[in-house]
């Protein structure tokens, strides 16, 4: 399937990750309504813009399994986590309990927030390596306190790849009366979502990533009994604007000032490339290569694994713990000698290598990092 999207044929590209890859005819797409809206920008972005978007949050909501005016689109997660951690009502002695495996910017909004009003962030740590999903859930709750209001955590981390037993989280979070907020931006089209069945009380997704829709493209979902909590990150025309509803909390949160909307109007369009091109065959592929490429992989580090090789933990991204002392070297010269694209960072004092597959990879890619790897180490 490498045809099908707009990469560079000279890099071995393994860093779905990070910000994705548009397929040839979603990227078709997103220009096609691009074109529509300048070729009449005041009947589209006045009137037009709003039908469409319902037709888009709603496809978008089947394909999650939620209703599409429970959601928004927005164009990145970090942004909607932002929304959310402002429009709670939080102070001092309250608790927001979190893990060691978040997302930077997103640790970074809370600790800003915490700072402000007063309220503690707390990052559970986990000893590596972890083994299953129960003892994962006794553990985290050994921080769980009677001032936890909120449970913040990836439903598949950023850094090391890992499923978190998100509806678990949620179904006991519910029981002691606690809010969760799920950061999902690995999940959609890496992971089946059912959003009514996991019952978060909030949940953001990335499109743009393992969905591949265009980049900028993301949602953000608020239960229902929830979403008149919810005050928007840019204040814009809400209710006196010319958005029709059905709620304050689209009008107040889908329009937020002049901006391009043809990103989230491509979102059915990258669903329905997925489903033409059989996608639960294509994530079982993936899976199975990430696997035996991380297998692999430990034969020639020598290090720990952070957790099981298993799809308990696993999907089509993994981060092994390569010793070295300059990423920044390691990184450079895999794409500059080796041609090959990956990210490699610290987290918690480790060097982590971390590769992701999708549709156009191979093991042929797998067989470039890892004849790499040999000439390495």
């Amino acid at each position: 399937m490498k045809d099908l999207y707009l990469l560079d044929p000279d890099i071995t590209f393994l860093n779905h990750g990070s910000f994705g890859a548009c397929p040839k005819p979603v990227f078709d797409a997103y220009q096609n309504w691009q074109r529509k809206l300048e070729n009449q920008p005041v009947q589209f972005m006045a009137i037009d813009v709003y039908e469409h978007l319902a037709l888009a949050r709603n496809k978008l909501g089947a394909f999650i399994c939620c209703g599409g005016d429970d959601l928004f689109f927005i164009p990145n997660a970090t942004t909607a986590v932002n929304t959310i951690i402002r429009s709670l009502d939080l102070g001092p002695g309250d608790e927001v309990l979190s893990t060691n495996h978040e997302y930077g910017s997103l640790i970074r909004a809370w600790e800003w927030v915490a700072k402000e009003k007063g309220f503690h962030f707390i990052q559970h740590e986990f000893p590596l390596p972890l083994k299953t999903h129960e003892d994962f859930i006794e553990d985290f709750w050994e921080s769980v306190t009677a001032n936890t209001r909120i449970i913040f955590v990836s439903h598949i981390t950023s850094s090391t790849g890992l499923i978190f037993p998100a509806e678990k989280i949620c179904s006991r979070a519910r029981k002691d009366g606690i809010l969760t907020i799920i950061d999902g931006a690995h999940v959609p089209g890496q992971l089946a979502l059912d959003i009514t069945a996991m019952d978060p009380d909030v949940y953001t997704g990335a499109c743009h990533k393992w969905l591949s829709a265009p980049k900028g493209s993301t949602f953000l979902y608020v239960k229902n009994d929830l979403q008149s909590l919810i005050k928007p990150l840019i204040i814009s025309w809400g209710e006196a604007g010319d958005d029709p509803g059905p709620s304050q909390f689209l009008k107040d949160n889908q329009y937020q000032g002049t901006r391009d909307p043809s990103a989230f109007l491509a979102v059915p369009a990258a669903i329905d490339f997925q489903k033409e091109h059989n996608w639960n065959t294509v994530k079982k592929s993936c899976r199975e290569l990430n696997r035996r490429t991380r297998d692999r992989a430990y034969k020639i580090i020598h290090t720990d694994p952070i957790c099981p090789n298993t799809e308990e933990w696993l999907v089509q991204m993994a981060s092994v713990e390569v010793d070295v002392n300059n990423e920044q070297a390691l990184k450079d010269t895999l794409l500059e000698t080796y041609k090959i694209e990956i990210p490699v960072f610290t987290w918690q004092e480790k060097t982590l290598l971390r590769f992701s597959f999708n549709a156009y990879n191979d093991e042929h890619d797998a067989d470039v990092l890892i004849g790499a790897l040999q000439d390495i180490f």
